[in-house]
């Protein structure tokens, strides 16, 4: 097969796939037909030289062709994400910091349990975190450890890999490089933290609203109090001024 021709038509197929193509499945779509020789089906070493030429063709350009774990995708540029982005009003997932340290226990110390996570992060992991990395194909059961209770083993995933532009997990930052858990990924934004946050906030003023209010009540019960001592004293004067005048009658007689 003509060689452009091929480029073409891989580059065609990476722009229509929903999800990366590795080899072998770039080259099940090309039917072998004898009868026609213009369209041999090309090899695989022809399919590997043609998507390492689309992938230079693509320096400097808006979108790239990325290897992942699970094969090769088309696109856009790191650089472009933040225009390309407006184009959909729905915002990004985002995921607590406890999700966060999860994940980054389960993929730099895989196979792990639940139990040795825990031990860690000094805290317990919810449930919640660990049916959200799954639900999300980030995570797998591996199996279960040999122990008393049989704890089941995670581990990543080629979904987790592709989510992260990663080819294999070597491709990982060292942990002596992470010096920021919040820059690992910039999508993963600690958005439970913020509302939490805003949770306090919302508490704390209303703390201080009740506060505010027992203390304007306090306030009314002490102006109540010092306006009925005040009417005590006057009857008190009154009282007094009417036994003064009863006295002077009495001596007068």
């Amino acid at each position: 097969m003509d060689q452009e021709k091929l480029k073409n038509i891989i580059e065609a197929v990476l722009l229509s796939a929903e999800k990366p193509m590795n080899v072998a499945q770039l080259d099940a779509l090309f039917v072998l037909d004898l009868a026609d020789h213009d369209n041999e089906k090309p090899t695989r070493d022809e399919i590997r030289k043609v998507l390492h030429e689309l992938e230079e063709d693509y320096v400097g350009r808006a979108f790239e062709l990325k290897e992942v774990a699970s094969g090769f995708r088309l696109q856009v540029r790191q650089d472009y994400a933040d225009w390309v982005g407006r184009l959909w009003e729905e915002k990004p997932a985002r995921y607590s910091r406890a999700l966060l340290e999860t994940l980054a226990l389960i993929a730099y110390r895989q196979p792990i349990t639940r139990g040795e996570i825990e031990e860690v992060r000094g805290v317990s992991v919810s449930s919640n975190i660990i049916k959200t990395c799954i639900e999300r194909d980030w995570i797998k059961v591996l199996g279960h450890k040999d122990v008393p209770g049989r704890p089941s083993l995670y581990g990543t995933t080629r979904e987790f890999l592709d989510y992260f532009n990663l080819k294999t997990l070597d491709e990982l930052p060292s942990l002596a490089e992470i010096t920021d858990i919040d820059k690992l990924h910039p999508e993963l934004a600690l958005n439970d933290e913020l509302d939490e946050s805003d949770s306090s906030e919302a508490g704390t003023t209303e703390v201080t609203d009740d506060s505010d209010a027992s203390s304007e009540q306090s306030g009314d019960e002490a102006s109540d109090s010092e306006i009925t001592a005040e009417e005590d004293q006057d009857k008190l004067v009154t009282t007094e001024d009417d036994d003064v005048d009863e006295s002077a009658d009495t001596v007068s007689m």
